[in-house]
């Protein structure tokens, strides 16, 4: 394998981000769920749920989550305001790995509390942070502590919310908040939420990115934790600081699509 150094690695991923950052990424991937929405906050919901859903293959993880927002009537921010008892019927029985239906009504139940009172789910990734924050960190730490601050909430549901208090990776959550925040034309992410900087960002660590970072020299620890998914963006902000995210895509692509 070719060995990479410096400039000569910044070169390579830059043209691997270009290559993978386009419109053809988006029908294969989970951020084409976001993508069937215009409003945006049917794109936030519909981005959280298929981020929560993302583990398993892209197709069934596809699939699910469609089969998900079909129970929503495929109007997921009318839904989780306006449903009645008798409506979150249709969600029972859903089932995707160890998501079920419990975590499912959960899920809404925290969405309907939420958007009853905020207008944007980036109001719940912010508490903690500011501009000046080197990392969104506290903001997903704050996130996991607000989801589940209403009462009665099942134990068993915080297995499908990360947090680096528990030192994950919080792989799908940083997905999501990369489908959100990152700006560019690409045409890929959305760039809706204006408060959090894509320099805050941290990079998903999911199986093909981790292999790949690896072989890259990006990362030197053994495990993969929140420490390891911090260590891999500063070494990607070596090479872009404004928008370290982006080299997502080279090494997403790199792993699952090159197998590189």
């Amino acid at each position: 394998m070719q060995v990479f150094t410096g400039e000569n690695l910044k070169d390579f991923l830059d043209q691997k981000a270009a290559q993978f950052n386009k419109p053809a990424f988006i029908d294969d991937d989970p951020v084409s769920i976001p993508h069937l929405f215009t409003l945006k906050q049917d794109r936030e919901i519909a981005g959280f749920l298929a981020a929560t859903l993302a583990w398993g293959q892209r197709k069934t993880i596809i699939k699910k989550s469609k089969e998900l927002l079909q129970r929503m009537d495929n109007a997921p921010y009318d839904f989780v305001l306006n449903h009645k008892e008798k409506d979150l019927a249709k969600l029972l029985g859903f089932k995707h790995r160890t998501f079920n239906d419990t975590d499912t009504l959960y899920f809404i139940e925290f969405l309907k509390y939420f958007y009853r009172h905020n207008l944007s789910l980036e109001s719940a990734f912010i508490q903690g942070i500011n501009e000046k924050s080197e990392n969104l960190g506290p903001g997903l730490a704050g996130f996991h502590k607000l989801f589940f601050s209403l009462p009665d909430f099942p134990k068993r549901t915080k297995k499908h919310v990360a947090t680096p208090e528990r030192n994950s990776a919080c792989k799908r959550i940083n997905m999501f908040l990369r489908w959100m925040v990152r700006k560019d034309q690409n045409g890929v992410d959305f760039g809706v939420w204006e408060q959090i900087k894509p320099a805050q960002l941290i990079c998903p660590c999911d199986l093909h990115v981790d292999k790949v970072a690896r072989k890259l020299g990006l990362i030197t620890r053994k495990q993969t934790d929140w420490k390891t998914a911090l260590e891999l963006t500063e070494n990607l902000k070596k090479m872009d600081p404004e928008d370290p995210v982006k080299y997502d895509f080279a090494l997403f692509g790199l792993g699952i699509l090159e197998k590189f």
